[in-house]
């Protein structure tokens, strides 16, 4: 079992900054691969960044080059640091965990809202 903590959300303007954290606790974190997922009012829940270990992590095209995604192992904390927000990235932000290999994510957080005005 994996628990799920997200933090750092909140309200900025276009070109504003945030940074969200997801601590993790529970069996073995490091073992899995963690995500950052985002779910905007009225449309589908996508998957925005994930990483295993620094040398292993993904993006979403919509997020390339403005969010970075880093693990602290030490801290078993993911987090993803947003810059050059945009109005459409406004959306509740969750990190959920799976096994490395696997297609599902079991764990999830309960989510932290992003909100980016124009």
């Amino acid at each position: 079992q994996v628990q799920l903590v997200e933090s750092g959300g909140g309200a900025v303007e276009d070109g504003g900054s945030l940074r969200l954290s997801c601590a993790a606790s529970g069996r073995a974190p490091t073992n899995y691969v963690i995500g950052w997922f985002r779910q905007a009012s009225g449309k589908e829940r996508e998957l925005v960044a994930s990483i295993y270990n620094r040398f292993s992590s993904a993006y979403a095209d919509s997020v390339k080059g403005r969010f970075t995604i880093s693990r602290d192992e030490a801290k078993n904390t993911v987090t993803l640091q947003m810059n050059s927000l945009k109005p459409e990235d406004t959306a509740m932000y969750y990190c959920a965990a799976k096994f490395r290999g696997t297609q599902e994510y079991m764990y999830w957080g309960q989510g932290t809202q992003v909100t980016v005005s124009p």
